[in-house]
This record gives C-alpha cells, structure tokens and sequence, in this order.
C-alpha cells in the first residue's frame, strides 16, 4: 500500500514477538522498526531482530520517573545517550521519544532533547501518551522541539479525548514530517491516532501525496477488524459502514442529484474502496425509494413510491431492518410491474 515505516513491535518481549518482528523485517519493502526501552537487553534484542530502525524511549515526566521507572532526569538523559549511541554505533537508524513529552516540564524536555540530538538520533517522536494534548498546545511542543533538534520530528497522539487524530495533524502543521499511526485507532486504552483518518485528511484536506494507496484503506480496516476481533463502529470516519451511507431524505435525494452535496466531495468512497448506500429507514424519503426500487428492475408509478415509502418508515420506525428482499416485497405486494427488459419468460 506504500506505508514508509512499520512499529512491528518489540522484540525483548518474547520469543515469538522477536520472530514476528524479524519475519516483518524480512518481508516488507518499507523501513520496519523494534521498539526498545533505554536498557541495553532491549536494544540488543531489536538490532539482533535486523529491523532497519530502532526506536528508543524513555520517560521524561516528573510522575513518570518517580512512580513508573523510579529514576532521576539524569539516570534519563544517561541512558538515552547511551542507547542512542549504541543504535547508530551499530548503523541503524534511530528514533528517540520522551515518553509523556506533553506532561513533561519544557527546560527538562529541551534539555533530554539536546542530549540525544547530540548523540546522533535521526528522529524525535512527540509523544502525548495520555491524551492531553489539544491541537494548539501539541503544536507549540512540537515547535519547542524543532528549536532545539536538527533531527526529524515524529508525533504520536492518543486519543483519550477525541483528539488524536486532530492532533497528529496538528504535528505536521507545526513541522512534523512523519505521524505513528494506527489502522482504525487501535491502541493503548481509547487508542492512537487513526491511519485511514490521518492518510485521507492528509490527500483530501491538505492536498498532500501520502504516497499510500488509499484505495486499499478500507480492505486493510476490515482485515484488521477481523484478526483483532475488534469490530469498527458504524459511524467509524472513512471506513465505517455509515462513512458513506445515507438516510435522511433530504440528505438522499441530494446525494443523487450530486453526491457532493452531502459528502465532502474531496473524498469519495472510491478513493478508498469503499461504495455509497442508500439505507432504507424511518428518515428515508421518496427518492431514495423510488431510486431503490429502479435498481432492482421495477418501474413504479408515483403513487406507488409513495406507497413503499409509506410502508419502508413504519418498519424503520420499529426498529426493523429493511433489505432489499423486504422491499421487493412491499413492490410486489403493491403490484408494481419490472421494467420490460426485466421480465423474463
């Protein structure tokens, strides 16, 4: 699909992530990344996995060290430096995160910051790992970092409050050049920024070239949906099953004349796999019926468009599924004729 970099995960965990990262390493074309804390048995393992990047992490905010690591800022900046060095001493490319960046104090983030710039890290990543970034602060943290790094600058959101995605493209507005994402959200308690949101944001809204063909996005969220056993929400953005779907008459009747009207126009769902569906409901509206009714073969007059309306809201009313069989049998019951080339004998 063209993703440039996957997280295949991390390698000190166990014997069967170390295979599973290295098989990624060994069967994609893109840049395959172990993830490593600053302690040496974890980046030995994720240089030992033959991932092309290794991405080194530590905590930087005051209640992160404290009560998670139970380490002082100088044991941070120590080992940093160390496993930074230690990662390009072995030719690999590296990418450094201070881990609760958007809880950290500034003087201390520049300073961890300044230190593993000197190291030789390639890329920052921004972390805002509890989600208490808004698009305007995570913004001036970026910045912040980009003052004071000649390194290339990653974000990673999580979505606590809704904003993940918001805020990843809040990174890229500020100078960020490359965003962790994840297919339909998955992660760590609400989530991550969203990769079919943040690719489609990108291509439609900033007129960017991903380089991702995104007309795959939607196959990839139902292969995910499906080996995670996390089903996607219907109201999922871009590849829920009601990202493309329409009800309200008005809003129908609109999207047929042209489908701009009640779509964002600057994505469709051929852009990303998908296909536009007109749901039959208590809110549906008589050219939705009568357009319904045309695609499977009938012919009907006005009155009877108005009589299967008629009947397709009392159903939706209780809570019914309408199919396309339930209404053939409303036009069948009601007596309408199939158009001539639809009658076979």
């Amino acid at each position: 699909m063209g993703t440039h970099v996957i997280e295949a995960g991390f390698p000190v965990n166990s014997d069967a992530e170390f295979e599973a990262v290295r098989d990624i390493a060994e069967h994609t074309s893109g840049t395959t990344c172990g993830l490593a804390r600053v302690v040496e048995g974890d980046v030995e393992a994720a240089l030992d996995s033959g991932v092309e990047m290794v991405h080194v992490f530590v905590s930087t905010s005051d209640v992160q060290l404290q009560d998670s690591m139970h380490a002082t800022r100088e044991d941070a900046v120590e080992r940093a430096v160390a496993s930074v060095e230690r990662v390009k001493e072995a030719g690999v490319e590296c990418m450094f995160s201070p881990m609760d960046a958007t809880r950290t104090e500034e003087s201390f983030l520049i300073e961890i910051i300044e230190a593993v710039s000197a190291a030789g890290t390639d890329w920052i990543n921004i972390p805002d790992t509890c989600g208490v970034g808004t698009p305007s602060t995570f913004a001036d943290v970026v910045r912040t970092v980009l003052d004071h790094t000649d390194a290339s600058v990653d974000v990673h959101a999580h979505d606590d409050f809704g904003l993940a995605s918001a805020n990843a493209l809040s990174g890229f507005e500020a100078g960020a050049t490359q965003a962790q994402v994840s297919v339909n959200g998955i992660g760590e308690r609400a989530g991550n920024a969203a990769y079919e949101e943040v690719v489609m944001a990108l291509e439609s809204l900033y007129n960017y070239d991903t380089g991702i063909d995104t007309t795959r996005i939607t196959e990839l969220s139902r292969l995910v949906a499906d080996r995670s056993d996390m089903p996607v929400p219907d109201n999922k953005p871009v590849v829920g099953a009601n990202a493309f779907a329409h009800e309200s008459g008005i809003h129908a009747a609109g999207v047929i004349e042209n489908s701009d009207t009640f779509e964002p126009g600057v994505m469709t769902p051929e852009m990303v796999g998908a296909t536009r569906e007109l749901v039959l409901g208590k809110h549906t509206g008589q050219h939705s019926v009568r357009e319904r009714l045309t695609e499977q073969g009938y012919d009907p007059t006005d009155d009877e468009v108005r009589e299967v309306t008629r009947r397709v809201k009392d159903r939706g009313a209780e809570k019914e599924r309408i199919t396309v069989a339930v209404l053939e049998r409303f036009a069948d019951d009601i007596g309408i004729k199939k158009r001539e080339s639809e009658v076979r004998t």
